[in-house]
């Protein structure tokens, strides 16, 4: 398990950092809140986790059930996070010889006179 998933390790979290009695048996989209695994101060651990973990910040608005309140959930949030925050490939600045008719060979510069 070099490269877990981001529901692997947010279930090794969940797991190893509060109450669960039979891990193997909970569920990916059981909910933290309604079955006591996680109370208002543990979303505030699983928040720092993630966001030290997977690199992200989460804004006060996304702090909902519908983002955070089951494994499959936070792993949902977390891949539209880092989904949006990846550069898009219309952002690429725009290629210097597009407008030119000759064919170049890589590296090879064009001297005008």
């Amino acid at each position: 398990m070099d490269n877990p998933s981001i529901k692997q390790q947010v279930r090794i979290f969940i797991s190893t950092n509060f109450y669960i009695a039979d891990a193997s048996q909970f569920l990916d989209d059981a909910s933290l809140l309604d079955e006591g695994v996680i109370d208002s101060t543990g979303v505030i651990e699983v928040i720092h986790f993630l966001e030290t973990t997977f690199g992200i910040t989460i804004e006060d608005q996304e702090i909902v059930p519908n983002n955070l309140d089951s494994i499959a959930r936070i792993a949902g949030f977390i891949a539209r996070k880092r989904a949006a925050s990846e550069p898009s490939l219309s952002a690429a600045p725009p290629d210097s010889h597009a407008g030119s008719s000759v064919p170049r060979a890589p590296g090879v510069v064009r001297r005008t006179h």
